[in-house]
This record gives structure tokens, sequence and C-alpha cells, in this order.
């Protein structure tokens, strides 16, 4: 195109209008007198050039650009749609836009977001662009800015290790928008965003972190949770400046509640034990578990550090302070001097520090091994959330740092390593409580409905142990517990009870008590030959530290509204048995060591287990005869099981079969083998063992029974009854405590049944356990008539089935006994007239006993009932015979 056509297109775009009449020179002539001579011709096309870069938005001509032009200021015709159209929906304009869009991309006609912002005139920078940068750079005022593009294929990371890559900008900023993004949309199965709730009681409770499980960021953002456990440091960093700007934006004042807003990780898969950490887990995210064995208290550490110039004054900051080393200045950068420098304490933030100890617990540690231990620093708000004994799931960093006294002991470099913690759960029963889904709260209130829950929790404890009922029902009473008291916050009384097991060798007494550690939502167990007294109490060390003297735990202060379990109770020596006394009954524990004078809480039960003097139970001596502990002691313990070995055929013969279907079917390769008919009854009560622990714990929480309308006369007359029967056969002595032993285990009872108020049954059922108790103490001689002096308390609520089968066995043993007397050979069959033994049953207040004929019981032990002669038959097998 010639220069004229190009004047004339510069002229038009400056909105002048072109005289197609004039012709050659006129026309320039006219232009020459429009615009002031050749000078003015010069300035139009340097302006014209200058326009090349696009309209003159600044300088003293910007109005020509925008003056009235009727030939431009005007639209196509062709270009117009002027018809009307009928109103469209918002879910069919949706609609249609899915569709335009769906057609732009199969045509290749869809352009990414780069696309809308760059052209290719772009490439060609305008002269004056050029001109003004040139300028800026030889000033030096002006450094190229970084552009930050877009990173699409996140996890490519072009050679560089995780940690490098996530601190490049690039990648920093793509994993700050992808969390964002995380944070904001995340909804659950019922459509709510599940973060932003989290913030908001997070907001609401005035914390400073919440959670964010890994599985369902790894299921969102993949590539986060991949670059999380490699470089657990950075993301966190980035995660939590995220977290803060985010909650910021929701709640623009939140700022002046905390300064941090903390992002912890929680439900990481992979839970490594504390003696597998290896250097492959250096600088690593991390999971494990542990007890809380000891620890410091909260301590103030630098965060952000200002220091003052002691020459100038100039304060100097902040500088961010690591945990490996601290950090000062070199110099002034006021007046070039190298110090000294002062910290200052006013604009210095500090935050929370303290340093535990977790050990490795105890049912974890190999056979034979001593249990390892690490440290964990705690920081912010997970401080002060754990005390000693508690046991604990960390999430942390696990890094290590510089220590001299290792080297000074090794000899060559050495570091020490800690976990730094990000994520911490007690595992107590507030957390099992809190963790209850909806679904558990209603199976327990179901459970709670069934009039026969007594009896199938009872059942439930220890199932892999046939019998001993009393013993079963004992142990259910002390994981429930009654209720505490403090009248006036003065004088305190328990609620916890405390159960004693002695008898004979071979009777599951440490089988029980090992099931009760791993039922028991917090349980501790000791040995009396491998306890002292500081074992069980606590004991005074000197920190390494702050070389200060501290007091470490033991075993009942661990076991603090838990249980304690002391298997072989006799071995301890008197000295270690009698620093129990006042945490069985006061349960606390008084120090008064190395200046250190104070008490320590320890609310448990104790479940102890003890051999009788000699090996086996005597039953013509007193319990006290037979168990070396004192009185006070054995006052004590609220109930007192005696373990008797006695040869029984029949029950001889079903304790062989349980346990040898307990290890057919127990067996790996027997996963299908079907359990015999009478364990199956046996199952049918029974309460899986994760439903039956968090019944204890949701009652214990949530149900705390009232004494209202208790049969004071009945109680006073059991006792008054009790002290003279204990006075005359010179047994167990009965005190004061058997009264709150009554009451506690009635609370317990009423709580077993998710009761608000102890009720008549609660009453009846601890009268029958107390007695029991002390009936089980007494010699062989007056046992029985004891068992019938007290016939009516005995009897209460118990089988009868049980009953019946006793009396009738001790009838068909003593018709054996007389026809080997009289004829000198044995038989096989016997034969008992209903008449005597419906006699025997009314004795005991039982006057229907057809029901006994048609259980399990009567059945497996080879009685049957002959209707027309009114006889009942056994018929001893002959195998069982020639035994």
């Amino acid at each position: 195109m010639s220069e004229t056509g190009d004047s004339e297109s510069n002229e038009t775009r400056r909105g002048i209008p072109i005289n197609d009449e004039d012709e050659g020179g006129d026309m320039f002539e006219d232009e020459t007198e429009m615009f002031g001579g050749e000078a003015a011709i010069e300035d139009a096309d340097r302006l014209a050039e200058e326009e090349e870069d696009g309209e003159e938005l600044f300088g003293d001509n910007l109005e020509n650009d925008y003056r009235p032009n009727p030939l431009l200021d005007r639209y196509d015709a062709a270009d117009l749609d002027e018809s009307d159209y009928d109103p469209i929906s918002q879910s069919d304009r949706v609609a249609a836009e899915r569709f335009l869009e769906q057609r732009d991309i199969a045509e290749g006609r869809i352009r990414g977001d780069e696309d809308l912002l760059y052209d290719e005139s772009d490439d060609e920078e305008a002269p004056s662009r050029k001109r003004r940068r040139a300028e800026k750079a030889a000033v030096g005022t002006v450094e190229d800015e970084p552009m930050i593009e877009s990173i699409e294929n996140l996890e490519d990371t072009k050679g560089h290790s995780i940690k490098e890559w996530v601190t490049m900008l690039g990648p920093r900023t793509e994993i700050a928008n992808r969390f964002r993004n995380f944070l904001r949309n995340t909804v659950n199965s019922k459509g709510s965003f599940v973060y932003k709730d989290k913030i908001r009681h997070m907001c609401e409770s005035n914390y400073s972190s919440f959670e964010v499980e890994f599985p369902v960021l790894a299921a969102k953002e993949n590539v986060l949770a991949f670059f999380l456990p490699e470089a657990p440091v950075q993301m966190l960093e980035i995660f939590d400046e995220v977290a803060k700007a985010f909650v910021l934006t929701i709640y623009p004042s939140y700022e002046r509640v905390t300064r941090e807003i903390h992002v912890r990780i929680s439900e990481l898969p992979l839970i490594e034990e504390l003696r597998t950490f290896r250097k492959i887990h250096l600088n690593q995210l991390v999971r494990t578990s542990g007890v809380v064995t000891g620890g410091t208290g909260v301590l103030p550490q630098l965060s952000l550090v200002k220091y003052d110039c002691s020459k100038c004054g100039y304060v100097i900051g902040p500088f961010a302070q690591s945990q490996e080393s601290e950090v000062k200045p070199g110099s002034c950068p006021e007046c070039q001097s190298s110090g000294p420098f002062t910290i200052n304490m006013e604009e210095t933030i500090y935050r929370n520090y303290q340093k535990v100890t977790i050990q490795e617990s105890p049912g974890k540690i190999p056979a034979g091994r001593m249990p390892r231990s690490k440290e964990c620093i705690l920081l912010a708000d997970l401080t002060d959330r754990c005390k000693p004994g508690d046991e604990v799931d960390i999430t942390g960093v696990y890094t290590n740092s510089y220590d001299g006294s290792l080297n000074t002991e090794q000899g060559f470099p050495v570091f020490a390593t800690v976990i730094i913690v990000n994520h911490l759960i007690v595992k107590d029963s507030k957390h099992i409580v809190e963790s209850l889904t909806d679904e558990d709260i209603s199976a327990i209130m179901k459970l709670s409905k069934d009039h026969r829950i007594g009896e199938r929790i009872v059942s439930s404890i220890a199932p892999s142990i046939y019998g001993h009922d009393f013993i079963k029902r004992g142990i259910a009473l002390a994981l429930f517990g009654g209720q505490p008291k403090n009248p006036g916050g003065k004088h305190k009384v328990r609620g916890d009870i405390n159960l004693l097991m002695c008898g004979d060798p071979g009777t599951a007494k440490s089988q029980f008590l090992k099931f009760v550690e791993k039922l028991a939502p917090r349980a501790v167990f000791a040995t009396g030959q491998g306890a002292s007294a500081v074992g069980l109490t606590a004991y005074v060390k000197r920190s390494p530290i702050t070389h200060e003297w501290t007091l470490e735990a033991g075993a009942l202060v661990l076991a603090d509204q838990g249980v304690c379990l002391i298997d072989e109770f006799d071995k301890m020596n008197d000295h270690d048995r009698t620093s129990i006394h006042e945490a069985m009954e006061q349960q606390s524990i008084s120090i008064s060591k190395a200046g250190i004078v104070t008490s320590l809480q320890a609310r448990c039960s104790v479940i102890a287990a003890a051999n009788p003097i000699g090996g086996r139970y005597d039953t013509s001596m007193t319990f006290s005869e037979n168990v070396n502990l004192s009185e006070p002691i054995m006052s004590r313990f609220d109930v007192l099981c005696v373990v008797r070995d006695e040869a029984d055929p029949g029950a001889d013969e079903q304790l062989a079969k349980f346990v040898v279907s307990s290890h057919m079917k127990h067996h790996p390769a027997a996963s299908n083998y079907p359990p015999p008919s009478f364990e199956a009854e046996l199952q049918k009560d029974t309460i899986p063992q994760d439903l039956l622990q968090k019944y204890i714990v949701y009652s214990k929480l949530n149900v705390h029974p009232k004494l209202n309308s208790m049969d004071q006369d009945k109680v006073a007359t059991l006792y008054s009854h009790l002290r003279q029967e204990s006075l005359a056969t010179g047994s167990l002595p009965i005190t004061v405590r058997h009264i709150e032993s009554m009451i506690r285990m009635s609370e317990a009872h009423a709580r077993m049944h998710l009761r608000a108020h102890v009720q008549e049954d609660d009453v009846n059922m601890a009268m029958r356990m107390m007695l029991e108790s002390f009936v089980e103490t007494q010699k062989y001689s007056i046992m029985s008539t004891m068992r019938k002096t007290f016939q009516k308390y005995l009897l209460y609520k118990k089988d009868t089935t049980e009953l019946l089968y006793y009396i009738l066995k001790q009838m068909a043993s003593d018709q054996m006994m007389y026809i080997r007397g009289i004829h000198g050979v044995a038989v096989n069959v016997i034969e008992i007239h209903e008449k005597d033994f419906i006699d025997k049953a009314k004795q005991i207040k039982i006057y229907d006993v057809r029901p006994f004929y048609e259980s399990k019981v009567f059945e497996m032990n080879h009685f049957e009932y002959d209707p027309k002669k009114k006889l009942i038959v056994q018929r001893i097998p002959a195998a069982e015979m020639e035994d």
C-alpha cells in the first residue's frame, strides 16, 4: 500500500474525514493549511508512528481518539441480531453452555487460559516500551519480575529432589492453590463442606489448629499426599500459610485470637514401632504410638526474634528461630557494629514448647528386650495435652539434632533423634467416646434395653475361660465401677471396686488379668515379684535437662482412671505391699522426698491375683490362714474370689470338651470349624469385645447413678448379721468398708444397665456378691451352714438350672456310693425318684423343676426323665465307667 494510503488510514483512524473530490496537490495544500505547515505534518507523522503502539491514553491529545465520528460510530447491520427471543431458564442456560463447550472442544476451537492473555503481536515489542525498559535498566531501579507459570504436571520434579522442588516459586504456588481448592471444595457424602465446618468449629472454640485426614487428601489431591511424607517441613509450612489466609478470608478478625493456624495431619496409614526407626526415616513424616513416661513443663521458645543493638539502639530483625541452633545477627545495619546485641523482649514472638518422652507400649515389646523410648517435641497448642501414663498416637517429623554429650561418649559424630509432633491423640476414655459413631451409640442403646444385658455382659467377660461366673461378675462390676463422691470437697469416697482372686494354680487367674488388660481402656499390668514399692507408687529422680529433682510415676499413678492389675500379689514383701494401702482406699500417693512434698492421684481399680500358702487352698482353714496377707490390705478389697480346683467328673468332662474345642476352633487351618452345640449356646449371649469396650466407656462417662430409694434397713440388718457371724467364726473381719462396697457394687450394677438411679434389683445383686464373697472365704465346715442362713440373698437372680444340677449330681453320687457299698460293684444306670428330687428343690425354694428337664445341662450329663415311672435316670457311658 502507498504512503498516501497509509496516511489515509491514519487520518481515518484519527477521525479526519477525507474528501474524495480533492486530487493531487490540492489535497496536500488543503492539509498543509489545515495542520499549519510542514512542521505540523512532521508532528502528525511522528504521532502516527507512536499510535502504531495503540491509542494514546495519556497526553495532551488523548481526547482526539474519542471525538464523535458518524462514519465510524456505527454497527454493521449484517452483524446485528435484533430479533426477539423467549426467556431461558437457568438450568437450560447451563445445559446450552455445556453443549457449546463440548462442541468447541470436539472441533478444537477452545483456547486455554494462556491464549486468552497472549497474542502473536505481543512478541513484537513496541519501540516506546523498549526505550522505557532500556532507560530503567540503565538506571538500575527495576529488575525483571519473575513470571509464575501454571504447573499442570506438578509431580514431574524435572530432576530436582522433592524438597528442592516444593521450595521453588512455581511449584510452591501451585501446591498452595491446590490445597486452597481442597479446603474450599471438599464435601462429604451428605454434601456439606468438610473443612469449612471444621474451621467454623475451630473458631467457635478459639482453637488454632484443625485436622486434615491423610486418606481424604490422598483421594482428592494425590500429588500433595505424595509430597507430604517426603518433604513434611516445607509442605506443612505451605499448608499453614494457606490455612491462615483461608481462615482470615472467612473470619477477618480471627488474627486477634491467634497469630498462627496449624494443619494437623491425621490417619497416616503406616504406623511404625519406636524400635524400627532408622536412617531412612530421617526428615520424613512418621506415625508411631507409645506410653508417655515423663516430660518437661511448658516453656516459652523463641519463634521470631528481634535484637536491640547496644550501641545505637536500632531494632534488628525479625529472625525466624530454627530448632537446631540459635540465630544471631552478624552486624548492625545502622551503625555497622558487630554487637553486642540483646533480645528485644517486647517485640520478640514466643511459642509454647514442651518435650515429652514416650516409651513402647508394654504389649508391643518383643520377648526379652528392653522397651525403647523416644523424645518428642510438642509446640504451640499441642503442649500439655498428655500426662505420664497416657497412651498416645503421634504423627510428626522424625529429625535429628547435634548432641555433644553423645559425641563425648562415642568418640565420633553422633546425632540424637527427636520427633517434632504435628498431630497427637491421647487414647483415653474421652477419645473413645468422641470417636463413637451414631451407629455405635444406637447399638449401645439397643443393648441396654435387653432385660438380660447384665447376664450377657458377664458371659462376655473372658469367654475363652470356662465357668467361674462369680469371678466374671466381679470383674464386670470392677470395670464399670461405682460413683466417686467428695462431699464439700473435704472427704473423698472412692467409687472404684478392688477385687482379689486367690486359689489353686491352673485356674486361669492370670488369664483373667490379661483379658482385663486388653479390654479396659486404660490398664497397667505388674507382677508382685517384679514390682517394688516405688515402682508401684512413684519415685524421685534428677532430670537430665534441668538437673532438678523430679517425680516419675509408678504403676498405680500411670493407671489413674483405669485399672491396675497385679499378678502374684502374695510374692510382694510386706514393705512394698504396705506402700499401696493409701492408694487403694484414699486413691492418692503422698510423696515427701528430696524436698518434694506432694500428693499424686491414683484413682484406679486394683485387680490382684494371689496363690495360697503351700500352693493349694486348704478348705479346712479360713481365708486369712490360707493367704499371707494382712487384715488391713484384705479389708480394702471389695470382692474376694476363692478359686478351688475340685475333682468333679461332670464338670471336668465339660471343661475338657470346652478346652479341646477352643483349640480346634482357633487353629489357623480350621477357620470353618463349627463349634459344638453347648459352646454355640454359650456364644449366643456374648457381646463382641470392641462393642463391649465402647459400652463400658460410654456408661462410665455418661451414666452417674444416684442413691434415692435404697432400702437402708435391709443393708443395716445384713451388716449386723454379718458382723455377728464374722466374730463367731473368726474368719474374715467385716468392717464399715463392706457397707461402702455394697453401695459401690449396686451403683456399678445400675451403670451396667445404663440406669440413672439405683433400684432394689441393684442392691440385691450387690448384697448377693458381698455374701458370696464372705461365704466363700469360710471353712468348709461352716460354709454349708452359712449358705442356709443367707439362702434368700445368695439365690437372688441365680440360674436355678445350676443349683438343681448340683442337687441332682449329689443325689446321683450318693446313690452310686450306696450301691457300691452294698453290692461291691459299679453300675452304669442310676435311678432317682422324682419326689425325692422335688423335696430337695423345695428346700431352696424352687418349686418348678420342669424347665430343668429340658435344659442342655440335664441332657449333656446323660440324665433322662421318665414321666410314666416318675424317675430320673442317669446312664453313664462305658468309656467313663472304665475310667
